[in-house]
């Protein structure tokens, strides 16, 4: 990869770049019962004895629950002006599916109020990770009819927030919840194995692009996005073996998430694994996968 030497600045990325900081409620909010908030499976599977290390969890995280008001303050002072923040769909809908919790609206819309108060532009995250514990009882993401939860939970916000937040991201990372989550089992819901990971992808994709038709049906004036984490992949060497080794991970990692929602289909001939998806795609799947973003975040790290 090539390296530059040149100091960062501002004006380096011009005049239109977005400058700002972000958030996901399971990881900062806490107040992990309050006010009528159902579990996510974060909440139960941090409360499994041995799947953290020395036991931590997120009841109480960084309180931004309680001190979303001092925390905005400090982000006004550092004269940052836009403002990702992921909701928390246990809180908006304790179970998953309706009724809606009034009090998590209430409080989000004071939230989304503050920012604009402040100066600071709102972009909301609609999924960050932690599926309501509920719902997960029922196959959560493994579970064709988690399309239909997740359109349910989109309307509720869009109808209320919507008014005042122009900027969405539908998922956060799918690669990583995906494949953490249902394939390696390090991360909730802790499931495991080819099968589950292989359902979960294509309809976390399904669902992706359903909630991006449902904010642009309910929204006007909207800018949607979704947010990818992207790894660069780079081959040991310019073998042969070394090269399909590298353009099979990147496939994975990365093509594999980004490509359907764009119209492109999964590529199946630089990884011949997804060819087993085949049994869970019906008709009608290829063109409900895509959807015309506004934008595509990618989150790199270093």
């Amino acid at each position: 990869m090539e390296e530059f030497d040149t100091p960062l600045s501002k004006q380096l990325f011009g005049d239109d770049f977005k400058w700002g900081v972000a958030t996901a409620a399971f990881q900062t909010e806490g107040a992990h019962d309050a006010d009528g908030k159902g579990p996510s499976i974060w909440d139960v599977f941090t409360a499994q004895k041995g799947r953290i290390k020395n036991g931590h969890h997120a009841q109480t995280a960084c309180d931004f629950y309680n001190c979303y008001q001092d925390d905005i303050k400090l982000i006004k002072e550092l004269n940052i002006p836009d403002f990702r923040f992921s909701i928390s769909w246990s809180r908006i809908m304790p179970t998953g599916r309706h009724p809606v919790n009034q009090n998590a609206i209430d409080h989000y819309s004071r939230v989304i109020d503050a920012l604009l108060q402040n100066g600071i532009e709102p972009w909301i995250t609609l999924y960050h990770w932690d599926l309501p514990h509920e719902l997960e009882l029922k196959g959560g993401w493994t579970s064709r009819e988690s399309i239909v939860w997740f359109e349910e939970y989109v309307a509720v916000c869009a109808k209320h927030f919507g008014s005042r937040v122009k900027n969405w991201m539908v998922m956060n990372e799918p690669s990583v919840f995906t494949g953490a989550g249902y394939f390696l089992g390090i991360h909730a819901p802790g499931k495991r194995g080819l099968t589950n990971y292989l359902k979960a992808v294509h309809y976390v994709t399904l669902a992706t692009a359903a909630g991006g038709r449902i904010l642009r049906q309910q929204i006007e004036n909207v800018n949607i996005g979704t947010t990818f984490s992207c790894t660069y992949i780079e081959p040991a060497s310019q073998k042969a073996r070394d090269i399909g080794a590298a353009k099979r991970v990147d496939t994975l990692l990365n093509r594999a998430f980004i490509e359907p929602i764009l119209g492109l289909g999964y590529p199946q001939a630089d990884l011949p694994v997804i060819k087993k998806m085949a049994k869970y795609i019906l008709p009608g799947d290829a063109d409900n996968m895509a959807f015309d973003f506004d934008f595509i975040g990618l989150q790199c790290y270093t």
